[in-house]
């Protein structure tokens, strides 16, 4: 009888083991999902300031490009009056 008083001791030992190490891998797990969820979030805003950054820099750069220069921007305006007195005249044929 005593050595299976010695297996039955050892069984016990063993699955109180398997059952500790469940626990602690349970209580892993979900820190491990809450991390994840964490990490996920801050993924996300990351996305949204990127988002925010590109539209910014594509707005600076369109800016840039219509007044590269002062020659540029005095062009611009002569271009623009050109297509108002356009529009004023074609306004004007059609008062007639």
């Amino acid at each position: 009888m005593p050595i299976q008083d010695d297996i039955i001791f050892s069984m016990e030992k063993n699955i109180k083991n398997v059952l500790f190490v469940a626990k602690e891998l349970e209580k892993s797990n979900w820190q491990l999902k809450q991390q994840a969820a964490e990490l996920s979030e801050a993924v996300r805003v990351k996305d949204l300031e990127l988002k925010n950054l590109e539209l910014k820099c594509q707005n600076l750069r369109f800016s840039q490009t219509i007044a590269s220069s002062p020659e540029d921007v005095r062009r611009a305006k002569l271009e623009i009056n050109r297509m108002v007195r356009e529009i004023d005249k074609c306004i004007a044929l059609l008062n007639r």
